[in-house]
C-alpha cells in the first residue's frame, strides 16, 4: 500500500474526465500522490478519451474504468476530487471523512453532437482545461509539477 496522500477523481462514468484527470495529475505529481478515478455508475473508457490522450502522449492501456464502490470502506482519499455535477451531489462522505473533498465542474465531451472531429475537438478542450486546472491546482498547494513522459 503506497504511503502517497490518495487523490480519487470521480464522475458519473468513470469514462472521460475522471480517466484524464487521472493520467495527467500521474504525469505531473505521480511521485507524490496515489492517483486513482471511479465512477457512480462505470461505463468503459470513451474511444475519443483514448484517442486524445493517446494524441498528447499519453499511454492509456493501463486504463480501466472502476466502479466507486471498489473504494467504499477499503480507502480514506486525502483528496476527492469531483469532476461532474451528479457526481458531485451523490459522493458518499465517507470517501473524504479524514481529507478534503473538491469539485472541479467540466463539461461531459460524450454527450457533445456532432461529427466526429467535431467530437474530438471537444475531447481535446476538456482534456485542456483539466490538464489547466490540475497545473494550477498543484501551485496552489505548493507542489511543483514533475512531468514523467
Amino acid at each position: 500500500m503506497s504511503k502517497r496522500p490518495q487523490v480519487l477523481f470521480i464522475c458519473t462514468g468513470n469514462s472521460a474526465r475522471s480517466q484524464m484527470a487521472e493520467a495527467i495529475l500521474k504525469r505531473y505529481a505521480d511521485n507524490q500522490f496515489d492517483v486513482r478515478s471511479a465512477g457512480l455508475e462505470p461505463k468503459g473508457i470513451n474511444p475519443f478519451t483514448v484517442r486524445v490522450m493517446e494524441e498528447a502522449g499519453y499511454d492509456m492501456s493501463g486504463h480501466q474504468s472502476k466502479s466507486l464502490r471498489e473504494f467504499m470502506g477499503y480507502t480514506h482519499s486525502r483528496y476527492v476530487i469531483t469532476v461532474c455535477g451528479h457526481a458531485d451531489a451523490s459522493c458518499p462522505r465517507g470517501l473524504w471523512s479524514s481529507g478534503q473533498k473538491l469539485h472541479w465542474p467540466f463539461d461531459d465531451p460524450a454527450v457533445f453532437e456532432g461529427s466526429d472531429e467535431d467530437k474530438l475537438a471537444k475531447f481535446r478542450q476538456i482534456r485542456d482545461q483539466i490538464e489547466q486546472k490540475i497545473l494550477s491546482w498543484l501551485e496552489e498547494i505548493e507542489i511543483a509539477p514533475q512531468p514523467s513522459g
